[in-house]
């Protein structure tokens, strides 16, 4: 448990977790401004950190610009704002009163107000093991304009140099990992598409440039929002530096009043020391145990009809591919889009969420009792924030999508967006959604968005900019209710692929679907940027079939298993024309992925080896006694004779048994010379070790 302490005399507070303390205090001015945050010290060391303010500044230079809490527009402070306001009679500048704060356990809030204008603002700091989830409040007795309201601005010790560590990508290539040197300026990471996006994730990391794998200081944040989003990374030629972020999307104004508070979304903060292995680790316990769901839970193994079957669902060819995915051990069959209304294609019946009865005359309780009979649990695909323009929907609703008026509705997909920020769809999608639930037993929903937000207006609303908040709020709220009101429900956060993978989707989803890309080669490094911050507990995986239908490669079946099974594994191939061998090596390998699933699902990863062209890829999980190896190898070069893996995460003193294999080995010697991996030979080779501790 962490700890929330105050020292009166210096009017500073300190957050104090296991390995890390974060302490802030008020300024002469009542200005909330940043003090520590770094390795753990006793909170009474912490006042030897108080500065004395230098007796001048140069009129360009000061010394404590870019160390406020939340940056905010005014005076003579020019570092990038978090916080910009307008009132009603044209004034920006924002002056800070310190009202009081709260201290309840592990959560602090510091209220302040504006000096003159009826602004109140209230700071949030929770701790949550080793992360400070920081978020901010505002409001207001009259009307007041925020036309930029991030959630914290994190201010980072000062170092020599600095590097920022992000991902990036786009459809079929997330999360790609990027290092590079800090840019003196403003950098900025954003969406401006109405979700997360495929471009890039809300989370960055910044160390001194010097941290490893192992080895080194890094701070991490991350944002917890499933819209359009902003990170701001400024540098300055005096050293410091400040990550910023919240809301994104550029020339949008909230407007704050009466009965209309802003509450920011939370923005996470995390310090470790071990580099950014260990910096992963801690995100990843962090959302396991405070963010998922149900974290204690182990995601089944799943069968997906997409790749087999496409729009042309049917009743027949789905229990086909049941029976066959319940023979293979699968325990949660997965009915993909083309279930409903005109759904024969991407051209039309989007938004018409009534069974088609041509493709299954009894409704879907025939299917869905014949998947329960096998033993599997019954999910299908929905895409509740979507319309195809020709539907029924569409037809009788054209004012329910996002739409200017005089202006065109592009179309991406044959779809549209619909305003989920409005009352009436909110309803209209909780009724038909509720429905499908609880009248067919639907155990999971892979929930779809499959584009960004274009033409975002709402013609007659007399604030049409709130849409931009307000939709991903009612998703979550839409979410957070399907779940309450039935309790068994699981959702797949999905969105063209890999577009809505955040820490918000994340706690209202029990996993995520990564990427459409399969191919096992190019898995290895979308998985390598997403574990960076998100845990392998809601990574969905596919086994799918040659050729990939998106690199257009052929891979080994086996190599293609043990790739997915380093997350939640899944299998989405047309397993009706699988060959019989083929179908008992899948046999053998989910049930090897049974048996080792708590242990990818809830166990520490550790990287041995990053994705290369050539040599050997190697991962690594630890959980409780238990540990599971993973190795590839993409080609096979030059006769080069195979290494030992140096193994991580081991006790030296223990001893580990490998039964497969009938080897015990010393961890001392893991740790220190490796373990001989025994790879095949020739191109994609792969191999699962598992290790049991004996003590």
């Amino acid at each position: 448990m962490g700890e929330i302490g105050f020292l009166d005399e210096h009017r500073t507070w300190v957050l104090t977790g296991e390995t890390t303390t974060y302490a802030l205090r008020l300024g002469e001015d009542d200005v909330p401004t940043h003090l520590y945050w770094g390795p753990k010290l006793r909170i009474e060391d912490v006042p030897q950190l108080i500065d004395k303010p230098l007796p001048w500044w140069d009129g360009f230079n000061d010394p404590g610009e870019g160390l406020d809490e939340l940056a905010a527009d005014g005076g003579t402070k020019y570092w990038t704002p978090a916080l910009q306001v307008r009132f009603t009679d044209g004034t920006r500048a924002l002056e800070w009163r310190y009202r009081n704060h709260e201290i309840d356990q592990d959560h602090l809030r510091i209220h302040c107000e504006d000096r003159h204008y009826p602004l109140r603002i209230t700071l949030h700091y929770r701790l949550k093991s080793e992360v400070i989830e920081r978020w901010t409040e505002l409001t207001a007795d009259t009307g007041v304009d925020v036309t930029r309201a991030d959630s914290a601005t994190w201010v980072l010790p000062v170092r020599d140099d600095y590097r920022l560590s992000h991902v990036t990508g786009r459809w079929a290539a997330e999360t790609q990992l990027r290092r590079t040197p800090a840019p003196h300026g403003e950098t900025t990471f954003a969406s401006r598409r109405g979700i997360t996006g495929h471009h890039a994730n809300p989370w960055v990391m910044v160390d001194d440039g010097t941290a490893t794998e192992r080895h080194g200081e890094v701070y991490g944040v991350a944002l917890a929002w499933s819209g359009s989003w902003r990170l701001t990374v400024t540098r300055s030629s005096t050293g410091r530096m400040t990550v910023s972020g919240g809301f994104g999307q550029d020339g949008v104004t909230h407007h704050v009043g009466p009965g209309t508070p802003l509450i920011t979304p939370v923005i996470a903060g995390l310090y470790t020391n071990g580099g950014f292995g260990a910096a992963s680790r801690a995100w990843h316990s962090y959302v396991r145990e405070h963010v998922l769901p149900h974290p204690r839970e182990l995601r089944p193994v799943l069968y997906n009809s997409w790749e087999a079957t496409g729009f042309d669902v049917d009743e027949a060819n789905q229990r086909t591919l049941a029976e066959h995915a319940a023979a293979l051990g699968v325990e949660l069959f997965v009915v993909d889009d083309g279930w409903f209304g005109a759904r024969t294609g991407d051209h039309a019946g989007l938004g018409d969420w009534h069974v088609n009865r041509d493709r299954f005359p009894g409704g879907l309780e025939p299917l869905v009792d014949a998947v329960h009979g096998l033993g599997m649990k019954f999910g299908i695909w929905v895409e509740p924030e979507m319309v195809n323009p020709d539907s029924d929907l569409y037809r009788a609703h054209p004012d329910w999508v996002l739409h200017h008026p005089h202006r065109r509705r592009s179309a991406l997909r044959n779809q549209l967006v619909l305003n989920f920020a409005r009352p009436d769809v909110q309803e209209w999608a909780r009724d038909w959604l509720d429905r499908l639930v609880g009248d067919h037993g639907i155990d999971f929903l892979k929930w779809d968005m499959n584009r960004p937000f274009s033409e975002a207006g709402w013609p007659g609303d007399p604030d049409p900019d709130r849409l931009w908040v307000e939709h991903t709020r009612a998703v979550y709220s839409l979410m957070d209710r399907l779940r309450q009101d039935h309790p068994g429900l699981r959702i797949e956060a999905c969105s063209g692929g890999g577009g809505r993978i955040d820490l918000g989707a994340l706690a209202r989803a029990d996993q995520v679907w990564t990427s459409d890309n399969t191919d096992a080669l190019d898995r290895l490094r979308i998985q390598h940027g997403y574990g960076q911050l998100y845990p392998a507990r809601a990574m969905s995986a596919w086994v799918t079939d040659n050729p990939n239908f998106v690199t257009g490669r052929s891979v080994p079946l086996r190599f293609r298993f043990h790739v997915a099974m380093a997350g939640v594994l899944g299998v989405g191939g047309d397993i009706a024309r699988w060959p019989g061998d083929d179908l008992a090596l899948a046999r053998e390998l989910i049930a090897l992925y049974q048996d080792i699933r708590p242990v990818v699902q809830h166990g520490a990863l550790y990287r041995l080896r990053p994705p290369a062209d050539d040599g050997v890829t190697a991962l690594q999980y630890v959980h409780e006694d238990r540990t599971v190896v993973f190795a590839y190898r993409q080609a096979a070069h030059f006769n080069a004779p195979e290494r030992p893996l140096r193994l991580d995460g081991l006790d030296p003193a223990d001893r580990y048994v490998d039964s497969d294999a009938g080897t015990t080995y010393s961890g001392a010697v893991l740790l220190a010379r490796g373990l001989p991996l025994g790879l095949p030979t020739g191109d994609f080779a792969s191999v699962v070790v598992r290790l049991q501790r004996k003590i």
